[in-house]
């Protein structure tokens, strides 16, 4: 069986890494539980909760659950996560981004932006090729 080389092996992580952000912002304004879970590795770590972190898939569906009991009328308006550079070594990739949002978390509620930030997430491949969140947190 033939190895790829490097620049393809190279290109297609940063294709399916790409994917990854795309299936982030499509989950991110649909709110659906399952395309938000399905974003992270099994033992992912995710910062951005209020409270202690949550950690492993279980927890992280768990957390979306509470959010959305919590929010029930929430509404990602707008999300946009531009790559601004992506290192990857060893089936781990460090992404460097650019992100801004506007949602509301009520229906009469006034629209809240989240000006552009600058963020960093770890990121794990997966046996099959594609790519997952393993580490993210936000501010």
């Amino acid at each position: 069986m033939n190895r790829p080389h490097e620049g393809e092996a190279q290109a297609a992580d940063l294709a399916a890494i790409r994917k990854l952000r795309q299936a982030d912002i499509d989950a991110t304004m649909t709110q659906e539980l399952n395309a938000l879970t399905t974003l992270w590795s099994d033992d992912a770590v995710n910062l951005g909760f209020p409270g202690p972190p949550v950690v492993g898939i279980k927890a992280m569906r768990e957390a979306y659950e509470k959010f959305k009991k919590d929010y029930p009328k929430f509404q990602a308006l707008r999300y946009a996560n531009e790559m601004k550079q992506v290192q990857i070594a060893d089936g781990w990739a460090i992404e460097i981004s650019d992100s801004e949002a506007t949602f509301k978390t009520s229906a009469k509620g006034d629209p809240i932006i989240v000006p552009r930030a600058r963020g960093m997430r770890l990121l794990k491949r997966q046996s099959d090729g594609s790519w997952k969140f393993a580490v993210v947190g936000r501010k």
